[in-house]
C-alpha cells in the first residue's frame, strides 16, 4: 500500500463529511471564533491519539487485556446514544450540559474522529508492515489535516444554511449514526464470536 492509498482510506474512515452535522449541532451554542477553537483542540486530541494507536496500540491493548473487539462495541454504544439524542434532541443538548457549554475530548476527537474503526485501521497498518512507521505516520497526517480543512468549514456552513436546514440535517445524521453504531456493534460481537469459535 503506498501513502496515498493509505491517507486516502484513513481519509474515509474519518469521515469528515459525515461528522459536520454533529460538529455543527454540538457546538451551535458557541460563538464562532470558540468553535474553532475548539474544533482544532479536538483535531489535536484525535491526531494525538490516533498516532498513539499507530505506534504502541498493539501493545495498549495488550497490556490493559482489552481486545479490539472490545473497543468496537464500546464505540458502537457510544454512537448508538449520540444518535438517539440527535434525533430526539433533550433540552440541554446532545451531550448534556458541559462545562462552560462546549464538548471536551467525547464525542468529538473521540469517536467522532479517532473512532474505533480509525483506531483499528492505524493498528492494523502498523502491525501488517512496522518497518514502514514513518510512511503510516505520513498517510495519517495527510488524512488528518484534509479532515480539519473540511470540518474548519462546518462553521461557515452555519451561517448559510440556517437553523431548520441544519435541524433537517442533524435529525438526518442522527438516524445514520444509529445504522452505523448497530453495524459497529455487529461487527464487534461477530469478531468476537468468531474468534473464539
Amino acid at each position: 500500500m503506498t501513502i496515498a492509498s493509505a491517507a486516502l482510506l484513513l481519509f474515509l474512515i474519518l469521515d469528515p463529511l459525515g461528522n459536520i452535522p454533529v460538529f455543527l449541532s454540538l457546538l451551535k451554542g458557541l460563538p464562532p471564533a470558540r468553535q474553532r477553537v475548539v474544533i482544532m483542540r479536538e483535531l489535536l486530541i484525535a491526531l494525538a491519539v490516533l498516532m498513539l494507536f499507530l505506534w504502541a496500540g498493539r501493545y495498549l491493548l495488550e497490556l490493559m487485556h482489552l481486545r479490539q473487539e472490545s473497543v468496537s462495541i464500546a464505540g458502537g454504544i457510544i454512537l448508538f446514544l449520540i444518535g438517539l439524542r440527535m434525533i430526539f434532541p433533550p433540552a440541554e443538548g446532545i451531550m448534556g450540559e458541559q462545562p462552560d457549554g462546549e464538548p471536551f475530548i467525547v464525542p468529538m476527537a473521540i469517536p467522532m474522529i479517532a473512532g474505533p474503526s480509525g483506531m483499528a485501521a492505524v493498528m492494523l497498518l502498523g502491525s501488517q508492515e512496522p518497518g514502514r512507521m514513518g510512511a503510516w505516520s505520513l498517510a495519517l497526517a495527510i488524512a488528518w489535516a484534509a479532515t480539519a480543512i473540511i470540518l474548519f468549514s462546518a462553521t461557515y456552513l452555519q451561517k448559510w444554511l440556517g437553523t431548520r436546514v441544519l435541524t433537517a440535517i442533524e435529525r438526518l445524521m442522527g438516524m445514520v449514526i444509529v445504522a452505523i453504531s448497530v453495524q459497529m456493534l455487529l461487527d464487534g460481537i461477530a469478531s468476537y464470536l468468531h474468534a473464539g469459535s
